[in-house]
């Protein structure tokens, strides 16, 4: 096309007759093309909902809330902060409670000192930029963590602090996708912010399926399959993404299964980008521990030393669940000097990640310890919504289980149960009517019926043929038997709709 068409077209006409120099046609078409399932057509209905509930006619539907099981945000659907950690947050926010007589009243001695120690640190003010890859005190704090965790030595200046996981992700992402035959490895069903900022970074998702018989096990052959069938397209095959504990599935993987998964980035050359945001939601730790790919790497021997491995650990999930402070880090392990400064370069044109974020990640890498003021409430506090979240996880398995045509693997870990659902031959037909793939009309039904906001399987991808829907398991434990029957009367009343 000729330039002089080219920026003619860049231009649409309003309704009134004014140009517009936005328009869908005109933007970047990566943007246009890129879906996020977990905020998509259903959040916005539920919103919709809220708001109608709150403020125009609450009496017109048969719920009174929205339970918004389709996004891990454990704050919203009340799940406590843990009182150590937004003390010290306090302290730093407003730095002249420090010097207020009722402090010590007010505050425990270690959220003081701790308070202080991350005050100098920042230099005074949570105010003011940081250093672009992140506090250096929190990034010592976060290296010492790791080696505690895994017994190998970590060092500060292969971590990263960013606001939360994901843009992380989205940092090495863009680093990798170097041109538009690249191949980035993603499971399925997978978390939709893979597949969005490789659509957005005009990469090529390249899947391999999990096994949801085996309780959403890791097949290295299905590894295999899956690279050679995009090499046979002509991808270049840059890296491997796995989400342990998984994201929408709940599975947690062995460490022969890890080792193996190392072996075949080590013989393909892959970037191996481990996904460990949920590693303290391991509720089987006795068959199912959580185990870092860091540590499995490291314990492969020095022949193994050449894989590139960058592990991603976030605020946002856990017993922690403080989503909305933007807090998380990653770490490079086996990634050349040269390659870090590029990613170092590109996370200071963000200039830093959010203060307060950071401080999280300080907490939550270096809680209080035995000893400590405020350790034993810290811990009652901890293992309070673990064992809650534990017993949740369960019981609402068990209830899935129990539905008409419907089969969901336990959670092994993360915050989510995705089940199968069978549907009737009518409902698929309603769906196609409507041009909504069937989970989502059964999501979206179930959404305007019982005010429970999920995510329908199609949004992950899946199986061809196969259809799930992705709910958490975050409603409180005095709301389970309320939130089982909501779903239940509607499976029931659904299926004979349709049938």
């Amino acid at each position: 096309m000729p330039l002089a068409v080219a920026r003619r077209n860049r231009y649409t006409m309003n309704a009134d007759g004014a140009s517009k120099g936005l328009s869908l046609a005109s933007i970047n078409q990566a943007v246009v093309k890129c879906e996020y399932a977990v905020r998509g057509a259903l959040a916005i209905r539920a919103e919709e909902l809220r708001e109608e509930l709150t403020s125009k006619a609450p009496a017109a539907y048969p719920f009174q809330r929205i339970v918004s099981c389709n996004i891990g945000n454990p704050q919203q659907l009340g799940q406590q902060p843990i009182t150590f950690f937004r003390q010290v947050a306090a302290l730093t926010e407003y730095p002249d409670l420090l010097k207020s007589e009722h402090a010590a009243k007010l505050f425990a001695p270690d959220a003081i000192a701790r308070a202080k120690t991350l005050l100098a640190a920042i230099g005074g003010s949570t105010g003011a930029y940081t250093h672009s890859q992140g506090i250096p005190l929190i990034r010592q704090n976060v290296a010492k963590f790791i080696e505690e965790r895994d017994g190998f030595p970590a060092d500060p200046n292969d971590i990263f602090l960013t606001a939360g996981a994901s843009p992380g992700v989205q940092l090495i992402l863009q680093t990798l996708i170097a041109h538009e035959d690249v191949g980035i490895m993603i499971p399925v069903p997978q978390y939709p912010l893979y597949t969005a900022s490789i659509a957005l970074f005009r990469g090529n998702a390249v899947p391999y399926f999990l096994h949801e018989e085996e309780t959403w096990g890791l097949s290295v052959d299905e590894l295999a399959r899956s690279v050679a069938d995009a090499k046979k397209k002509g991808l270049d095959v840059r890296a491997l993404c796995v989400i342990n504990p998984g994201n929408p599935t709940g599975a947690c993987l062995s460490v022969e299964n890890m080792r193996k998964i190392v072996d075949f980035c080590h013989r393909e050359k892959l970037v191996l980008l481990a996904d460990e945001v949920y590693q303290t939601n391991s509720y089987m730790p006795k068959e199912f521990p959580f185990n870092s790919f860091k540590k499995v790497l490291k314990s492969m021997g020095p022949e193994y030393d050449s894989v590139e491995l960058v592990s991603f650990h976030s605020i946002s999930k856990g017993m922690v669940g403080e989503c909305g402070r933007r807090g998380g880090y990653f770490e490079c392990t086996g990634v050349a000097e040269d390659v870090k400064e590029m990613l170092y370069k590109v996370a200071s044109i963000s200039l830093c990640p959010p203060a307060q974020g950071q401080i999280m990640v300080d907490l939550m890498v270096n809680p209080p310890r035995a000893g400590d003021a405020s350790y034993e409430q810290y811990k009652s506090e901890v293992d309070s919504i673990y064992e809650s979240l534990k017993r949740r996880a369960e019981r609402l398995a068990a209830a899935f289980n129990k539905l008409e045509g419907v089969s969901c693997q336990p959670a092994q870990g993360s915050m989510y149960l995705f089940p199968q659902i069978t549907l009737p031959p009518r409902a698929i037909e309603a769906a196609r009517v409507a041009k909504l793939e069937p989970d989502a009309l059964y999501c979206m039904e179930l959404l305007n019926a019982t005010g429970v906001c999920v995510v329908p399987g199609s949004g992950f991808h899946q199986k061809k043929g196969t259809w799930h829907f992705r709910s958490t398991f975050l409603p409180p434990e005095n709301d389970m038997d309320d939130f089982i029957q909501r779903i239940s009367t509607f499976h029931q009343q659904f299926l004979t709709r349709y049938s």
